[in-house]
């Protein structure tokens, strides 16, 4: 079998490896570089429009980011952190546009305000501790907020209709948040990249095997789905960027690393408005408090998108049960991942979050009205005529080993990498995409750092001006870099 020698080997056609990949073709045009992709396209899972709430997860909105801690007292540090990183896919893609990697920004992200919306005197108060709190910090400078039914009127009106006078409700508002659509922006990057000779896509193939060489390097076996033929690429860097797909791919590595570690699985759905008139009438990300025993992905909100290039209304997501790891997966992939190094912490898992399974079930068993009166608590008005069930994308959320008690459950996103450096998978999902380039950029330096030289580091600083210094702490950076950012990517618009 043919062996085909390259540098660095990108597993999945999302928004992570398209972003690792542009970022390594900017610091050395030389290396040769492969994405590998199951389907017949790019960006058609986790990262598709229709697949995540393509929010631009700033932290502006979603509460869930500032939780409330046993003193009852709201932190935000999370907040602070999520905004900070998202401020550097913001300054790279600015400057992508720049040197015309990517199109003009409204093919890929559109100003919509993000608007966190709460009810009753409990909730009420805790918003306007969330706002006192975040706006007196640079980063949630613009943040307004209200309880005036008139001003909120004006910022929602289809949450706002028929509501009644004296409910007692608040909210707060950005109006420069911004509603991405990963799928465009990630078609985008890759077509840049197949225009450089030392890219190659390969798509319908999947891996089958991943071994590591003598001189560490790796050897993996791609299968073509169509023709079933295999070939073998000899990779010196592996990066698994394949969603709900990394942690079985993590697995087949069988680095010491990858011990200890499970997957638990989310599906999700929205519901889609099919009317053009309503769509019309509500330009906002509205985001709400989850659930009691929700999973944070489930934050509910009420959202306008702008999905290849077309305006629509959504509302969810609601969280299902499923032992599917992708969408374009198999109902075997939960059961195929245990391994007896991650059977304990995902039986501990298991027993720990029963309340989030009957939770996730209960969500599947939902008939479409009461999805709709779940609707009705942000938009009152709606018609159920009016909206249809549509699939978003599946979640694997963390289980890793905990010396406490076995196990646990996290929602968030996990770089795990090979100490020498020649593997690395990133896990789990939220804050995911909106992320993409410091995720990618903590590859780099983990993975990289023998290579990260003064050269590597000004190119850095050059496409994203923040690198190395911290956000949060430097307001006149933030200042800086976020005015660039807001005006090259039209987001000063109203």
């Amino acid at each position: 079998m043919t062996i085909t020698e390259i540098d660095v080997l990108l597993v999945g056609g999302g928004v992570m490896s398209a972003t690792l990949g542009t970022l390594l073709n900017k610091l050395d045009p030389s290396l040769k570089l492969t994405m590998v992709e199951r389907l017949d396209q790019v960006a058609h899972e986790s990262t598709d429009g229709w697949n995540n709430a393509g929010t631009g997860h700033a932290g502006y909105c979603e509460l869930n980011y500032t939780p409330q801690n046993a003193q009852g007292e709201v932190e935000i540090d999370r907040a602070l952190a999520i905004n900070a990183n998202f401020e550097i896919s913001l300054q790279l893609w600015s400057a992508l546009i720049g040197s015309g990697d990517l199109p003009a920004p409204e093919n890929f992200i559109n100003t919509t305000p993000h608007i966190s919306f709460v009810w009753g005197e409990e909730n009420v108060a805790f918003l306007r501790e969330r706002f006192e709190k975040l706006s007196a910090h640079h980063l949630f400078e613009g943040m307004e907020y209200s309880e005036d039914h008139d001003v909120l009127r004006k910022w929602m009106p289809l949450v706002m209709k028929d509501r009644d006078a004296n409910e007692k409700i608040a909210a707060t508002r950005i109006p420069f948040g911004s509603d991405v659509d990963f799928g465009s922006l990630t078609r985008n990057l890759v077509s840049s990249l197949e225009e450089r000779e030392q890219f190659e896509l390969l798509l319908s193939h999947e891996v089958s095997e991943l071994t590591k060489t003598k001189d560490g390097r790796w050897n993996v076996t791609l299968k073509n789905r169509i023709t079933r033929a295999s070939k073998i690429i000899n990779a010196g860097f592996v990066f698994l960027g394949a969603g709900g797909g990394a942690l079985p791919l993590l697995q087949k590595s069988n680095i010491d690393e990858s011990k200890g570690y499970g997957g638990f699985p989310v599906s999700g759905q929205w519901l889609v408005c099919q009317d053009e008139e309503t769509i019309k009438q509500h330009h906002a990300k509205v985001y709400g408090k989850a659930a009691i025993g929700a999973p944070p992905m489930s934050v509910p909100h009420l959202d306008t998108r702008i999905i290849n290039g077309k305006p629509a209304l959504l509302f969810g997501p609601y969280a299902g049960f499923t032992t599917k790891f992708l969408k374009a997966g198999s109902k075997l992939d939960l059961f195929k991942s245990v391994r007896g190094n991650n059977l304990l912490p995902m039986m501990n898992v298991g027993m720990n979050n029963m309340d989030l399974t009957k939770y996730l079930i209960s969500e599947v068993m939902q008939s479409h009205e009461d999805r709709m009166n779940s609707l009705r608590e942000y938009f009152p008005q709606a018609i159920s005529e009016k909206w249809t069930l549509a699939d978003a994308g599946q979640r694997v959320q963390i289980i890793k080993k905990d010396g406490s008690n076995g196990g646990k459950l996290e929602f968030g996103t996990e770089l795990v990498a090979a100490k020498d450096g020649s593997l690395a998978a990133l896990l789990g999902a939220s804050p995911g995409a909106s992320v993409a380039a410091q995720a990618m950029i903590e590859v780099i330096e983990r993975c990289m750092s023998e290579r990260l030289n003064a050269d590597w580091k000004t190119q850095l600083k050059e496409w994203i001006p923040s690198y190395g210094e911290s956000l949060i702490e430097n307001g006149e950076l933030l200042k800086r870099t976020r005015k660039n950012t807001l005006s090259v990517l039209g987001l000063t618009k109203s």
